[in-house]
């Protein structure tokens, strides 16, 4: 009898049926066992050697998995193709080791996708356990348990009510603090534009003025109503001929299929689905057999899935709407790793699976990767410039206008907080043309701050700065949620008073380990392990020969030692210079310095973004201390 091991009982339920008789399997419903949440579990003065406890919810399932072993000749480890599935399948070796239970043969083997084609070519081609992934499995888990186990302890003596701090969730909460630090600091700046409705031949039109006096009108240089009405009452006397129109094409290529980042950034806009969600939707249509692994950095497609695609563009559209040569993407991601493909539909002639939730993912994804492997769309963009009698005031109107849809006529990819080019159909024109002028308008704009993160665009920024890894990201920002260090409103991320806080303790205390490029760094040495080009141990003995002592550093300060500090970093942020040269840590209304006064109507305690724009005393002593109290009140 052979036992097959693999993670969920519907991945189980399937493959039994594919391998036939002779087989038995049986899900380990993830992982069976992890370090114990306590001090000791990691032992760095004994070779980082771990104390691993099998989960207690596991235990009729791993009796089971005993049982069959005993009775089995061949062990297969079906795991997931990645990492955590590697980790997997050796914690399902180890304990059946510690069980005396492990039959005589054991073999390892993968497979992308939950087919019977897939699974069959795989069972053929056995292989063992990777030791270098298990080897860069340890070192992470270690890392993360030694950051964790080791700095939490000093948050709960030195910021009463942190909850935790982790190695990336960390980083991911920096990122969104600074940006909430810039949106508070930023000063929008008023300027004005001049905009010209027009018609020719019966359709309209609008033109923007681009040169004013013989001078070119950049976006800032009117920056009163005074100045634009001005310019607007010249341009209204003005009379506007065409003097050039200047057409060219426009080639705009498909993105490539999915990876585990981009499905969720493009869920994230297109679904409004959480990270969090878009993987649970994801991982069950992979065990359904519908989608290949949803865990990936690659970019790629297998041979005969690029042809399967074809074949089904060919189906729905004419021969024009497919490439000469099948297109070969290739990764840009940082820390790209793990040779898997891209995320796609296991069948190509499937268009639909699923319902609700699964359904719209399952479109998504299957639109996606039938684009990635069509033709370009072909476009053409207008610009046209129209010039007054003198020559000194010129208007330019643009337009694009579509010549062959390609891949567009399935697909086009989600913008995050941008515009798209200008899609306004133009009348057709030539040089000497006259259009009417209809209405002349001025217009009050204000700069606008970079704006907070979305889910979407957060895991974008993350993956562009090489933190953390893909698959990690919903669970990352889901700590960051539950720990209350963040809110959401309106599809973005508010960094709330509690976790700024945090982020400006571990800035000030701890700065190398919040660092964009230390962290990234960490990955890329975590990458270069499963490479089988470094010893885990001796990358956990660098790591814990600094953090160690840094930790030990601050926990013997006195508490009041570290508010001080926490005091002058955040100085900058709640007391911004004045343009006056006031100083910014005095009270408008009374003068003094301190906590707000009774005249503000505000009461003790304030949050940090209301201190930052009201009227409040500056006793720098007492910020801290207010956050705090704000911290102890809502955590």
């Amino acid at each position: 009898m052979r036992l097959v091991i693999v993670e969920s009982p519907a991945k189980a339920k399937t493959i039994e049926k594919y391998l036939g008789p002779g087989h038995v399997v049986l899900a380990s419903y993830g992982h069976v066992r992890d370090l114990p949440p306590k001090d000791g579990s990691v032992d760095p003065d004994n070779g980082f050697s771990m104390l691993w406890d099998n989960y207690s919810d596991k235990a009729k399932q791993l009796k089971a998995i005993t049982d069959n072993a005993k009775k089995a000749d061949t062990l297969i480890l079906a795991t997931d193709p990645d990492r955590e599935g590697e980790a997997i399948s050796w914690h399902v070796q180890e304990v059946l080791v510690q069980k005396k239970a492990l039959p005589a043969n054991v073999q390892r083997v993968t497979f992308n996708a939950i087919t019977k084609a897939a699974v069959t070519d795989a069972m053929k081609k056995p292989r063992g356990l990777d030791v270098d992934l298990i080897d860069a499995y340890r070192a992470r888990r270690a890392l993360d348990y030694l950051v964790g186990f080791t700095l939490s302890p000093v948050l709960w003596r030195k910021l009463p009510g942190a909850k935790s701090a982790g190695r990336v969730q960390s980083v991911a909460l920096r990122l969104i603090v600074e940006r909430e630090r810039e949106i508070e600091s930023f000063t929008a700046q008023e300027y004005w534009s001049v905009k010209v409705q027009m018609e020719h031949k019966g359709q309209g039109f609008e033109a923007r003025l681009t040169h004013y006096a013989g001078e070119k009108l950049d976006k800032m240089d009117l920056k009163s109503e005074a100045q634009a009405e001005m310019v607007r009452t010249a341009v209204e006397a003005a009379n506007f001929n065409v003097d050039k129109v200047e057409t060219r094409p426009l080639t705009r290529n498909p993105s490539p299929p999915f990876t585990t980042s981009t499905l969720q950034q493009e869920a994230a806009r297109k679904l409004g689905f959480a990270a969090s969600h878009t993987m649970r939707i994801a991982q069950g249509l992979y065990e359904d057999g519908a989608i290949t692994y949803m865990r990936t950095d690659g970019v790629q497609m297998d041979g005969s899935a690029i042809s399967e695609a074809r074949r089904a563009i060919a189906t729905r559209f004419d021969s024009g709407f497919i490439p000469e040569k099948p297109r070969i993407y290739q990764s840009k991601a940082k820390n790209a790793q793990e040779a898997h493909e891209a995320i796609r539909p296991t069948d190509f002639s499937k268009e639909r699976s699923g319902s609700g939730d699964y359904a719209k993912l399952y479109d998504l994804i299957f639109k996606r990767a039938m684009a990635s492997q069509m033709a370009s769309a072909l476009l053409e963009r207008t610009t046209v410039d129209m010039t007054d009698g003198t020559g000194q005031h010129i208007l330019r109107a643009t337009g694009q206008v579509m010549k062959f849809p390609g891949f567009l006529a399935v697909y086009e990819e989600g913008l995050d907080d941008s515009e798209g080019e200008d899609g306004a159909i133009l009348p057709p024109m030539t040089a000497g043309d006259a259009p009417a002028k209809k209405a002349v308008e001025k217009t009050q704009h204000f700069t606008q701050p970079q704006p907070r993160y979305s889910e979407a665009s957060l895991v974008k920024r993350l993956e562009e700065l090489g933190i953390g890894r893909p698959s990690t990201y919903a669970s990352t920002i889901q700590v960051l949620k539950d720990r209350a260090y963040v809110r959401i409103e309106k599809n973005r991320f508010f960094a709330e008073e509690s976790g700024r806080l945090l982020t400006a303790f571990l800035e000030r205390f701890f700065e190398r380990y919040v660092a964009y490029d230390y962290t990234a760094g960490l990955e890329d040495q975590l990458d270069v392990i499963s490479d089988g080009k470094e010893d885990w141990q001796k990358f956990l003995d660098a790591f814990w020969r600094d953090f160690k002592p840094k930790t030990a550093e601050v926990m013997e300060q006195k508490p009041s030692e570290v508010t001080a500090e926490i005091d002058k970093f955040l100085a900058p942020y709640l007391f911004p210079e004045k343009e006056d040269g006031a100083d910014p840590r005095l009270c408008p209304s009374c003068g003094e310095a301190g906590l707000p006064c009774a005249a503000d109507g505000l009461g003790p305690l304030l949050p940090v973004r209301t201190i930052r724009n009201v009227n409040i005393h500056g006793n720098l002593g007492n910020q801290a201390s207010v956050m705090r109290g704000i911290q102890a009140r809502k955590i």
